[in-house]
């Protein structure tokens, strides 16, 4: 079975959802060692899992930057939106799953192939952490707080104990944090997620 691995950017107060300046997908000149983190992380894997929003503005920023590692790794790697209203996904190496999120999820981890990586996408990605998916969280974790926006789990959201393999800091100040989600998953009491 392949592993999904969730990978997001966060604030040191939790916060996933991009409300202010603390991210910039764009190298800067003191991130040398953090982009060689995310080269080898995009290395071995072979499949980006989205969702719509995410996928949106991914495509339409990251093939005008394809020049960037970034750019050039998501151009050509194997893309997946979960999506009820996208038909037709308009990049190279791309594919809409456009059943039931979680059962799409669960169905793509059973195929043949290399790890999946889901990154952004804040609905997507309570949705399968909740649904117990999700076998190993990475965070990069931002020198900023934003007091405000969505964390990394739902509200009402549960998971097992998590492991910790690996912490790395890099000179720009954000720090990498790696857990393995033990066996058993997440569980959510309610939702009032808006849909996708």
């Amino acid at each position: 079975m392949r592993r999904l691995l969730l990978t997001e950017n966060i604030t040191v107060d939790g916060r996933i959802e991009m409300l202010d300046d603390w991210f910039d997908p764009s190298p800067q000149d003191d991130v040398g060692d953090l982009q060689e983190e995310l080269d080898r992380q995009g290395a071995s894997s072979d499949a980006v899992l989205l969702g719509r929003q995410t996928f949106e503005d991914f495509r339409g920023y990251w093939p005008h930057h394809t020049d960037e590692s970034a750019g050039a790794y998501l151009d050509q790697v194997q893309k997946y939106v979960v999506s009820s209203s996208m038909t037709e996904p308009r990049w190279r190496n791309s594919t809409v799953l456009s059943g039931d999120p979680v059962e799409e999820v669960r169905r793509l981890k059973t195929t043949a192939g290399g790890d999946i990586v889901l990154t952004g996408s804040i609905t997507l990605a309570h949705e399968v952490i909740a649904a117990g998916l999700v076998d190993e969280i990475r965070l990069f974790v931002y020198p900023a707080v934003q007091g405000r926006g969505k964390g990394l789990v739902a509200e009402n959201t549960s998971l097992p104990a998590l492991e910790l393999l690996g912490t790395r800091t890099f000179r720009c100040g954000v720090v990498l944090l790696r857990y393995a989600v033990t066996a058993g998953g997440g569980s959510r009491e309610s939702s009032t997620e808006p849909g996708r």
